[in-house]
């Protein structure tokens, strides 16, 4: 059979590595624990590796270097990607397009006429102009006016350029999300950014698609995103001319102007309605005039009218006169000073408390508020939170873009944030700071202990007045908040951790962690980790900066960082050491012994395991205790001891039943299940199996209950079951797919279609 040229191109590296090795099949097998027939297969290009770690382990065997591995995993993502098949999900990230749109159709036709021109290389259009000009809009007009062109899929990224209140999006990050997209597990992908954007462009060669770069701040940040293959066209929108991307990489340049008169007109009258328009033309001459054909300033203006429809168009245009002295920089060549004067104009137009929560939502931090914080933020109730909302609204300097959450262009958080500190004493934007922090903070752990109550506290003292913790009664609502506002409580510990607010920025981390495991959100995991210990360090008290290392150290082995996690471990266990924590001691040990079970050393990790259960016993700490004789047992079972596992798995049940403990109920029925299928019981591992994943569902642990369904249809399958195997796999895949767990999905893939050839 003739092989697809990727996995030919793969084969052909890992045989050449195999050569210079000079070391035999059996040789090679003697040393990575596979089969020499296995090894056979791979070098011939007759089977490509489910797993990126098989590929490294004969990588490793034959010497391969570091820069080798590199360029192994990227040949080896295009093979699987080849034998995977096509029913991937199609990347759909693009916005909804703007409701109002008028106008730009030279600019349009400009965008599509690039397409013809260019047919043998990548299509790069460049949208610059002033900020508020429209170039997202015309962005995403012109995207979904052309969805048809590009039918396998879109990608979509704010870069925030221009982000009054943070950092512009590394491109290292956008590339990640946009792997994520496509379907590679995140923990396959490569930490090295140069891996990474040559994995991205491997991945998105040959495809059809559109990739939009929104709001770029210079052309080094584009760069590493840009596609290499000429089906991918690109949409970049940026406040700069990124001359040096039109000179280097041949993309179209366009210049988003003003709008003309007419144009803007038309743009007033989608929101007025022609016939207020005609009722006054003087007045509207005067608008588009004050306006400058900025749409931004249009839509500002258009809200005002519309919020006030008994007034007349003449009478709006006098109050926009009156602040001529701050309206004479209103002109196409500072687009800040011309946003700056229009929002004045709504701004002076606003009652004190109202300006009061205007200028400190332009402080807040993440992409949207939700009321409830927002009330924390202002220091007022949320009734009257909504009503500020509301008036801000209504003057278009926020929009409640879904029921109770609210955002503000970043023009307009910008002005915020200048009248905040203009207007506010500096106490007051510190003590809003402090309750948007605790609210944060106070309902995220709150959330963290409903998810996993047993779960060892840390202390955090009563929130500051003024803050009322949102109610979090139970899983399914935690989890929801956890997802709304995740982006939310990332930027807080960002936020907390740029104003040196030490205790605050580790305990975030803290709050987070649970939810991160559950949905397998590992980088996230170990971004705040990180975050967390740099501010731990700064504190005096030893057993949270061993906690905060030992967290750490667990959430870097999460993504392959085996050597930096064991040392943070090491770390871990020497501060308990030093400050008498025996039970951080134990769960150090049972740190490890995940660890090296990972590095496939069970026997190391066995060792832990008991060292961690006595330690647990002697603290009569029962939750521990059978967490970790489920450990032990789990151990054994894979060193192929499985009446002994057996053993320690029962009685590990038995004692999280007894108190009550629904984590470890589940994760020990998914063991003894495990047990009773290697056992040739295939029957009551489906009953295991099954009481597990109910328990599961009701803790929204996805990762596990993926996991676990993926086992329940092997045993289904082992009694020849094959309807309701293939079911649990359908199941499996669903939720493997939702969380990119690439490698899951093609095992899962492969077994289904082996089941069907069976069936």
């Amino acid at each position: 059979m003739a092989l697809s040229a990727h996995v030919e191109v793969f084969a052909r590296a890992l045989g050449g590595l195999k050569r210079r090795s000079g070391r035999s099949y059996r040789t090679l097998g003697e040393r990575t624990g596979l089969s020499s027939s296995g090894l056979h297969r791979y070098c011939q290009g007759l089977a490509v590796p489910d797993h990126f770690e098989v590929v490294a382990r004969i990588a490793r065997a034959c010497g391969a270097t570091k820069a080798e591995l590199v360029e192994l995993h990227r040949l080896w993502a295009m093979a699987t990607a080849d034998t995977a098949g096509h029913d991937e999900p199609v990347a759909q990230q693009l916005p909804a397009p703007p409701a109002r749109f008028a106008g730009r159709e030279r600019e349009l036709e400009h965008v599509t006429s690039a397409l013809a021109a260019q047919p043998a290389a990548v299509v790069i259009s460049a949208i610059s102009g002033a900020g508020g000009i429209g170039k997202t809009w015309l962005a995403l007009h012109w995207a979904h006016r052309n969805l048809h062109l590009f039918p396998d899929g879109q990608l979509h990224v704010d870069l925030r350029g221009f982000d009054p209140t943070g950092s512009p999006v590394p491109p290292e990050a956008a590339v990640r999300g946009f792997l994520e997209a496509m379907g590679v597990a995140p923990a396959t992908i490569p930490t090295d950014p140069q891996a990474q954007a040559g994995l991205y462009r491997s991945v998105i060669a040959g495809r059809r698609m559109l990739v939009v770069l929104d709001n770029a701040r210079d052309t080094a940040q584009v760069v590493p995103l840009l596609p290499g293959s000429p089906t991918c066209t690109v949409l970049i929108t940026s406040r700069r001319r990124l001359t040096r991307l039109v000179t280097a990489h041949g993309a179209r340049h366009v210049d988003l102007d003003v709008l003309p008169d007419g144009e803007a007109r038309n743009l007033l009258a989608r929101h007025l309605g022609a016939d207020r328009l005609a009722a006054d033309p003087g007045a509207v001459d005067e608008l588009v005039g004050f306006c400058a054909g900025l749409p931004l300033a249009l839509g500002i203006v258009a809200a005002r009218a519309t919020s006030h429809p008994e007034f007349s168009l003449a009478a709006l245009a006098d109050e926009l006169r009156d602040h001529a002295g701050r309206l004479d920089a209103l002109n196409i060549d500072d687009a800040e000073a011309n946003l700056r004067a229009v929002f004045s104009w709504s701004y002076q137009a606003l009652a004190e408390r109202t300006a009061t929560a205007f200028g400190l939502l332009g402080l807040a931090p993440g992409p949207d508020i939700g009321l409830p914080a927002a009330a924390a933020l202002i220091g007022t109730s949320t009734a009257e939170a909504r009503v500020r909302l509301r008036d801000l609204e209504a003057e278009s300097l926020v929009q409640e873009h879904t029921p109770g959450r609210y955002r503000m262009h970043d023009l307009v958080r910008l002005y915020a944030a200048e009248q905040a500190v203009r207007d506010l004493a500096e106490r007051v934007r510190h003590d809003a700071l402090t309750r948007l922090l605790d609210f944060y903070l106070h309902t995220a752990y709150s959330g963290d202990r409903v998810l996993d109550p047993y779960r060892p506290p840390i202390v955090l003292g009563r929130p500051v007045a003024g803050v009322t913790p949102h109610p979090l009664p139970d899983v399914d609502r935690a989890v929801a908040w956890f997802e709304v506002e995740h982006a939310n409580l990332v930027e807080a510990q960002h936020l907390a951790a740029r104003h040196g607010w030490h205790p605050a920025t580790w305990r975030l981390g803290w709050a987070l962690h649970t939810f991160h495991y559950r949905q397998r959100r590992r980088r996230d995991n170990l971004a705040t980790w990180r975050t967390a210990v740099a501010a731990v360090e700064h504190l005096d008290d030893p057993g949270d900066r061993a906690r905060a290392h030992r967290r750490l150290g667990v959430a870097l082995l999460d993504v392959g960082e085996h050597h930096d996690g064991l040392r943070h471990l090491d770390r871990a266990l020497e501060g308990f050491h030093r400050a008498g924590d025996v039970a951080g001691q134990a769960r150090t040990h049972e740190a490890f012994a995940a660890a090296w079970d990972q590095r496939g050393d069970s026997a190391r990790a066995l060792e832990h395991a008991y060292e961690a259960l006595e330690l647990y016993r002697g603290l009569a700490d029962q939750t521990r205790e059978a967490n970790m004789l489920n450990s032990v047992g789990w151990y054994h079972a894979v060193l192929g001891d499985l009446t002994r596992a057996a053993e320690y798995c029962t009685a590990a049940l038995e004692l999280h039943r007894r108190i009550g403990y629904a984590d470890g109920e589940a994760y020990t029925l998914s063991s003894v299940g495990h047990i009773a299928h290697r056992t040739g019981d295939h029957a009551r591992a489906v009953e295991h199996f099954r009481e597990a994943i109910a328990v599961l569902r009701r803790l929204d642990d996805r990762g596990e209950e993926a996991d676990t369904l993926d086992l329940l249809a092997q045993a289904h399958s082992a009694l020849g079951q094959h309807d309701r195997a293939r079911e649990a796999w359908s199941q499996a895949l669903e939720l493997y797919h939702a969380q990119h767990r690439t490698a899951e999905v093609l095992e899962v893939r492969s077994r289904l279609a082996a089941i069907d050839t069976v069936a």
